[in-house]
């Protein structure tokens, strides 16, 4: 279902196994998170995606313009996606 949560992280670095907690409960399971980093693209600690990926969530890191892009079509396409955005 369409939901709107906040996610209290205020840049990349406060990107971590902790808090995408948020996106591992959500039901029905996401099968993609979409994260964008704002105005430029940042990199995540491998450990953090591997982490995701063994939870079966597949984690696409972008700019904030594009990765709001990416969700809509996604979410277009029926996909289990979600978002996580902090603002350029």
């Amino acid at each position: 279902p369409r939901s709107i949560l906040q996610w209290n992280v205020g840049s990349h670095r406060d990107i971590s196994h902790e808090s995408l907690s948020l996106f591992r409960l959500l039901e029905p399971q996401i099968e993609i998170l979409v994260l964008g980093t704002g105005d430029r693209v940042e990199r995540l600690h491998p450990a953090t995606l591997k982490q995701m990926r063994e939870c079966g969530i597949a984690v696409e890191v972008q700019d904030t313009a594009n990765a709001c892009a990416t969700f809509n079509f996604l979410t277009n396409e029926r996909r289990m996606v979600a978002a996580g955005l902090i603002p350029p």
